[in-house]
């Protein structure tokens, strides 16, 4: 099931009253039921695969818990690490080291091929196997007590909001909440549904739009020309973050109408003035993850300087790798870690010349270019995450290089004489129509994240406006969101596949 179907409109309503008419005893029932139909109206056979990783995981804890000796728990760590990882490998990482040996194998002259699997990588497969394994890490390390009641713990594993997309919550934060009396919140109700309004607007009015010109362009980019690359990237740009931050607006609101607060996932990450600040404003809960569970344990930067830098590295190698069995992953992972490898290298040279050229006296001019310089850097990674091949990634990448500034100027003129049609040469993938929609769209976005950024109290000044302005704002969204959206079963996540 996903958030933008008919489906959800249906199941979320039924599911808030039943929740709010149940008893506090039994709510964990109720909450474990909506979940596990919410992942088996995808596939009804992998909700085994969640109940078999809730079930090692909750033995696997009270077992430790009964072990005072860390040592001689670590042997069921182990068998948290070895069942988690395990279905992570088989059904996300098998069939690409099955090919990778088999490329190697054909290199070496050794007559032997790997098998390969034909399965389905279950939705979500990564968010949920991480978020059990920091549960079973901090309970090894004594960090928190293990949950004693696995109907409870059962729902913090697969809760339905954030289950396939995140955020990745810990259990500290959320396990708690579930043993928590809640009664209905008119405050939390009205906030969760315009954090709800606003990533359906993100996901539907911007983001699927935006695809149906970022995927025919990357799905065969021999057949287009540079002007069209390099749009289509910047599209994707954003294309990406509306789409995943809207689920996780959507999966926050969902949380809070029930009343579970969820850790923010996003803050405006094309804002940041560094790689390494974007990551602590794009996808928060996967980058603290990887931080405490593989950085951290790797010696962090309390370590000789090349041993930090190559934990870096690692860190983001691993990064791309979780987010899909292919190179062009591994190449944006690497990307990330050399962009904050070179950032460190580079600091004090980079202060030397601001100091040398005056231009430390105008930090707004500096703060600008900064932001530009990184919000560029990210785009050049983004085009090996969109890429499905190496190959595609090259031709995207020749394409743009190869630009010929009369086609460009072409389209730039056009571009802001007609107010936001943006007429791409030889192309009808994308009508003018649909190109002003996505523009004007994202110039909304824009600014609000821009007030947010100055630090404008948007929440609690349109909470605070006369109810007619309120409810004027509501509806102008919602409207925008039923006449301009795409709704589409076939239009998932894009982080649904990871």
């Amino acid at each position: 099931m996903i958030f933008n179907s008919f489906h959800f409109l249906i199941f979320f309503p039924i599911v808030v009253f039943i929740y709010f008419k149940t008893p506090q005893r039994w709510r964990w029932v109720h909450l474990l039921a909506a979940s596990y139909y919410f992942y088996m109206a995808w596939n009804p056979t992998y909700i085994l695969l969640i109940m078999g990783s809730t079930l090692i995981d909750y033995f696997v804890s009270l077992k430790m818990s009964e072990i005072s000796e860390k040592r001689k728990r670590r042997k069921y760590l182990l068998l948290s690490l070895l069942s988690n990882l395990g279905l992570l490998f088989t059904f996300k990482y098998f069939n690409f080291f099955s090919s990778t040996g088999n490329l190697l194998f054909e290199k070496l002259s050794i007559f032997y091929h790997f098998p390969k699997l034909s399965v389905l990588l279950p939705v979500g497969i990564s968010f949920y196997t991480f978020q059990t394994l920091s549960y079973t890490i901090d309970v090894y390390h004594g960090k928190i007590k293990p949950e004693k009641h696995l109907g409870i713990f059962a729902v913090y594993v697969s809760f339905f909001p954030q289950l396939v997309a995140g955020p990745i919550e810990r259990a500290r934060n959320l396990l708690p909440q579930f043993r928590q009396k809640f009664k209905f919140n008119y405050e939390y109700v009205r906030y969760g549904l315009i954090l709800m309004l606003w990533g359906f607007f993100k996901k539907v009015v911007i983001a699927d739009r935006l695809a149906t010109f970022v995927d025919p362009i990357y799905d065969n980019p021999t057949a287009h020309n540079g002007v069209e690359s390099l749009i289509a990237t910047y599209f994707f740009a954003f294309q990406i973050f509306c789409d995943f931050s809207g689920y996780s607006d959507i999966a926050i609101g969902a949380a809070l109408i029930l009343g579970f607060k969820l850790m923010q996932n996003f803050r405006r990450p094309y804002f940041a003035q560094s790689i390494q600040e974007f990551w602590g404003r794009w996808h928060i809960s996967l980058s603290t993850w990887f931080r405490d569970y593989l950085y951290i344990p790797l010696g962090g930067n309390r370590v000789s300087k090349v041993r930090w830098l190559i934990n870096i590295m690692i860190v983001f190698l691993v990064s791309g790798l979780w987010h899909g069995a292919y190179y062009t992953f591994i190449i944006w992972g690497f990307l990330h870690g050399f962009y904050i490898v070179m950032g460190h290298l580079t600091s004090k040279a980079r202060k030397k010349v601001l100091d040398a050229t005056g231009l430390v006296n105008f930090p707004r001019f500096i703060k600008f270019i900064n932001i530009l310089i990184t919000f560029h850097l990210a785009l050049f990674a983004w085009i090996f995450f969109r890429a499905k091949y190496i190959t595609d990634a090259k031709t995207i990448i020749s394409n743009i290089l190869n630009i010929k500034f009369n086609e460009l100027s072409n389209v730039l003129t056009h571009f802001v004489l007609s107010l936001g049609e943006l007429k791409i040469l030889k192309s009808d993938v994308f009508t003018l129509y649909e190109s002003r929609i996505a523009i004007y769209a994202l110039l909304i976005m824009e600014a609000v994240h821009f007030l947010q950024e100055r630090n404008f109290d948007l929440k609690n000044n349109l909470l605070g406006r006369p109810v007619i302005q309120r409810w004027s704002a509501y509806m102008l969204f919602t409207l925008m969101v039923i006449f301009f959206g795409k709704f589409s079963e076939e239009q998932q996540f894009i982080y649904f596949q990871f």
